[in-house]
C-alpha cells in the first residue's frame, strides 16, 4: 500500500503553504526539476534502502513572518519555489561579498500545529556557529526567530529511483527528494530518538563512509572539505548542475559577480571527480596539490577525497586527458578525471 507524501510547509508573507514532495526526473542547467506522481512509482517493486546517518551535517530552524524575505537576500536559490505544491526542498549556497561560496545549505520547508510556519536549514555540523552568527547579522529587525536543533538527525537514504516507503509517516520531520541529483536519493530529518528503521519500510543502516564514497563516485560535494569558505566559486563548484541557483530572483549577496560570470558563459575549471592510480590514495595527497598534464601544463588543484576517490578543481581544457599529481613523499601519480553522468548532456567543457 503506498504512503502519502508527507507533508510540509513554509512562510511566505505570512501565510503558510502544503508541500507534496516526489522525486525528479532529470533536467538541464539552471532549471528546477519537477516532482510527479509517475515518477515516484516503481513498476518493479522499491527495493531494499539503505539509510546513511549524516552526524557532519547540522540543523537550524528559522520561523516567523519574515522569513522568506529573509532567505531570499542571503542564499543563491529562489525561496519563492517552495510556494509550488510539489516541492519541500532547495538547495543553496551562502556567499560572501566577493561572490565566493560561504555555506552550503539544505533549506526544507515545515509545518507546525502549534507555532508559525518555518524552513530548517541543513548545513555542516562543524561551522554550524559561523551560519548562525551569519543569519544574525542580516536578520537586522525582520521578524525571524533563529534556533539551532540538536533533538533532530538527518538521514540520507539511497538509492533515489524510487520513493522509500514512509511504515510511519508521522515520525519523519521532512522527507524529501534531494534537489542536487537523482543519484543522491532522498533527505530524512527524523527526531534523534526515532530509527529509521522503525520508521521506513525495507531499511537498513549504512557506514556514513560509503556515502561519501559514493559523493566522491558521482563528483557531487558537500561540506566545508569540499567547498572551503571563501574560497570556493559558486558556479565553479557546478552550483547550476546541482540546481542551487536562480538567476532570475534578484538581488542578493554574492550576486553581482556570480551573473557576470554565467552570462559571459565562458568556466574554465570545474570540480570533478577523479579516480588515482593503485595504490595511492587521496590521504597521499596535500590539499590543493596541483595538478598537471603528462606534458607538464598547469590543469588544475587537488581538493579532497576518500580512498582512490576524491575532487578537484580540474581546468575543462584538459579534463579528458591523463592527469598527474605529487603525493606529500614526491611520488609522481596518474590520475583520471571523469565527467559525472548527473550533469546535463550539453555541459561545456571548453
Amino acid at each position: 500500500m503506498s504512503v502519502l507524501s508527507f507533508i510540509r510547509g513554509s512562510v511566505f508573507s505570512g501565510r503558510c503553504f502544503l508541500f507534496y514532495t516526489k522525486i525528479p526526473p532529470p533536467s538541464g542547467p539552471g532549471e528546477q526539476r519537477s516532482y510527479t506522481e509517475d515518477t515516484a512509482r516503481c513498476p518493479h517493486g522499491r527495493g531494499q534502502s539503505v539509510c546513511y546517518p549524516l552526524s557532519h551535517r547540522a540543523l537550524v530552524h528559522l520561523h516567523g513572518q519574515d522569513t522568506g524575505p529573509f532567505l531570499q537576500g542571503i542564499i543563491t536559490n529562489d525561496v519563492r519555489v517552495l510556494e509550488e505544491p510539489e516541492r519541500s526542498v532547495l538547495y543553496a549556497h551562502m556567499l560572501n561579498v566577493q561572490g565566493r561560496t560561504l555555506y552550503d545549505v539544505m533549506l526544507y520547508s515545515q509545518k507546525e500545529a502549534d507555532a508559525p510556519c518555518g524552513v530548517l536549514l541543513e548545513c555542516d555540523r562543524t561551522i554550524t556557529d559561523s551560519v548562525l552568527r551569519h543569519l544574525k547579522v542580516y536578520k537586522i529587525r525582520r521578524k525571524v526567530s533563529i534556533q539551532p536543533c540538536p533533538e533532530l538527525s538527518v538521514w540520507a537514504v539511497l538509492p533515489g529511483h524510487c520513493k522509500p516507503e514512509l511504515l510511519r509517516p508521522e515520525k519523519a520531520v521532512v522527507m524529501g527528494a534531494d534537489p542536487r541529483a537523482e543519484q543522491m536519493g532522498w533527505r530524512l530529518v527524523l527526531d534523534n530518538r526515532d530509527d529509521p528503521q522503525n520508521v521506513m519500510a525495507s531499511c537498513h543502516k549504512g557506514d556514513v563512509h560509503e556515502y561519501h564514497k559514493h559523493r566522491y563516485t558521482i563528483g557531487l560535494p558537500e561540506g566545508v572539505r569540499d567547498l572551503p569558505p571563501g574560497t570556493a566559486l559558486p558556479l565553479e563548484s557546478n552550483l547550476v548542475f546541482m540546481n542551487g541557483i536562480s538567476f532570475n530572483k534578484g538581488c542578493y549577496i554574492g550576486q553581482e559577480l556570480t551573473a557576470r560570470t554565467h552570462h559571459m558563459g565562458v568556466i574554465r575549471k570545474r570540480l570533478m571527480p577523479f579516480r588515482l592510480s593503485p595504490p595511492f590514495t587521496a590521504q597521499n595527497l596535500k590539499e590543493g596539490a596541483p595538478l598537471h598534464t603528462q606534458g607538464g601544463k598547469p590543469a588544475g588543484k587537488h581538493r579532497t577525497g576518500l580512498g582512490d576517490m576524491g575532487l578537484g578543481l580540474v581546468r575543462t581544457a584538459h579534463a579528458k586527458e591523463e592527469l598527474e599529481v605529487k603525493t606529500s613523499d614526491n611520488d609522481t601519480v596518474t590520475l583520471k578525471v571523469s565527467v559525472p553522468e548527473w550533469w546535463p548532456k550539453d555541459a561545456k567543457l571548453n
